[in-house]
């Protein structure tokens, strides 16, 4: 992507594209350099503007690719968004494993490494947790209350080795099908986090008396239940108080051994990478989306693992990823997840296009082609390994995809299940969260929304948009504090303790 000069009040990204993104505020009566286009109408930041004569039913093209169709006629410097831009149904051509190429992999002496946990298993921690997993929403009060004993109440003096107690609740785990997706998915999560490296130690809590139990996830995905992963209900246990008391005491027992452990250095095929953006805008797709995907490339090549994510948010755009396949098989298996979500939508009453929200618009982002075009640019350039149902383990290195929803926690906690050990999420209108066990890193998109929330973001992206910075100076520095931040750094969302309440299992399925 070759960005023009600040001088410019209009970013075109392709030259096929029939509108240019405005690079800040053009007010009407602005005549573009270079050209004859006049803007008709004052342009938000990060709208679209006409630049060619566009009649009704002709796609708009951004990116050189179709994001929609004009719903009316609409001339050159016309503002061009939901009033005058209509989703179509997407239509690509798929070349299947076209582009596939070995990973090029750097040299092994020239790979990077970081500090992290080693655990028994061989996986790597960015992180050194105690977790508290709720089988139940009807053990998360109990769970809550245990954690906050020991993240409030000095009880964690003297163990400075240890990130906290978290307690990851939920909304289900009962009154729900064990034969269903529902199910399948709830039980793979929890599993995913009891073997997450970034907890040295477990403790499983149910009611009791709720479908989800606890010892059928236990046997089914092999948890070793020993010293630092427990298991308990309230109901046997003879209620919440005894409850508390005693799970207490095995947290206790647990933090001497939690707190020996010792960050070493390893080689970054332990690290996987979660690529997230959420509460985007019209320049996530032209700054920090292409700045992560250039990261993604560097830590896929030192050996390491970036995961993809967010099915809705690459409809429109799948095709450039099932060239990128390894296999036909893999650019198969993305399809047939498209092909389910087209079914789970209109089964639903929604339709794919509902994803771009209220802020996507207001930030100029119009249909879900638009957006998913510049949300596939957080996959970088590298070959497409492997894809993976919701919580599955990705045991696969180099550059996934996992099917999630778009909504970001629920995305991320099938990425964290999957055993993601650090979140890179980009940001155009200002999200904020955090997703305990794993870090999250935030990046902005503009400097405008970076100097407003700079207690929130981590890495700015906005001197691309100006022209006083380039992707790749931009995704070396994502790059960098990846690798800072896997070795201990602390992110901004991390200082202020969030991620007790992003953990959300997907809920998908009859609630009876």
């Amino acid at each position: 992507m070759s960005l023009p000069t600040p001088s410019s009040p209009v970013i075109l990204l392709n030259p096929q594209d029939n509108v240019s993104v405005a690079r800040a505020v053009i007010p009407a009566g602005t005549v573009l350099p270079g050209s004859n286009v006049v803007a008709r109408d004052e342009i938000p930041s990060g709208h679209k503007i006409s630049i060619q004569p566009i009649e009704a039913g002709q796609p708009v093209l951004k990116y050189g690719q179709v994001i929609g169709t004009a719903s009316a006629a609409i001339q050159p410097g016309e503002h061009v968004h939901l009033h005058n831009l209509a989703m179509q149904e997407s239509d690509v051509t798929h070349n299947f494993a076209a582009d596939a190429r070995p990973t090029p992999l750097l040299p092994e002496a020239e790979r990077r490494t970081f500090e992290g946990y080693v655990r028994a298993n061989g996986e790597v921690g960015t992180r050194n947790y105690i977790g508290i997993i709720t089988s139940v929403n009807c053990s998360a009060t109990v769970s809550r209350a245990i954690a906050d004993a020991f993240n409030r109440g000095g009880a964690l003096d003297g163990y400075e080795n240890v990130d906290g107690v978290v307690a990851l609740t939920h909304g289900t785990g009962c009154a729900i099908s064990t034969k269903a997706e529902g199910y399948t998915y709830l039980t793979r999560t929890l599993s995913g986090y009891a073997k997450h490296p970034n907890f040295a130690g477990i403790l499983m809590i149910g009611l009791g008396c709720e479908t989800n139990q606890i010892e059928p996830i236990v046997e089914k995905f092999g948890l070793e239940v020993g010293p630092m992963l427990r298991t308990m209900t309230i109901q046997r246990l003879g209620g919440a108080r005894k409850t508390v008391e005693i799970a207490s005491e095995i947290i206790r027992e647990m933090l001497p051994i939690a707190n020996a452990a010792r960050r070493t250095t390893v080689p970054l095929s332990g690290l996987k990478l979660a690529l997230q953006c959420g509460g985007s805008d019209g320049y996530s797709g032209i700054s920090a989306n292409p700045a992560l995907g250039y990261a993604a490339d560097l830590i896929v090549q030192n050996g390491g693992t970036a995961v993809l994510s967010e099915t809705p948010e690459i409809y429109g755009a799948e095709h450039l990823l099932t060239r990128r396949a390894v296999t036909p098989a893999v650019a198969q298996k993305l399809v047939d997840r498209i092909e389910w979500w087209r079914d789970y939508t209109v089964r639903n009453g929604a339709e794919l296009n509902n994803n771009p929200s209220h802020g996507n618009k207001a930030g100029g982002l119009t249909t879900i082609l638009e957006k998913s075009l510049g949300a596939v640019a957080k996959g970088g350039t590298m070959p497409l390994e492997a894809v993976y149902e919701y919580a599955e383990p990705i045991n696969q290195t180099g550059f996934v995809f996992m099917d999630t929803p778009g909504y970001d926690p629920v995305a991320v906690t099938g990425q964290v299940a999957g055993g993601c050990n650090v979140i890179v999420f980009t940001t155009g209108r200002g999200s904020v969260s955090g997703f305990k066990p794993a870090p999250c890193i935030k990046v902005a998109t503009n400097s405008e929304m970076y100097e407003h929330m700079q207690d929130d973001m981590d890495v700015n992206c906005g001197g691309i948009v100006t022209g006083e910075d380039t992707i790749e100076a931009a995704g070396q520095r994502i790059f960098e504090a990846v690798i800072a931040t896997a070795s201990g750094q602390y992110t901004l969302s991390e200082d202020f303790g969030f991620g007790d309440n992003e953990f959300v299992p997907w809920q998908i399925g009859a609630v009876t």
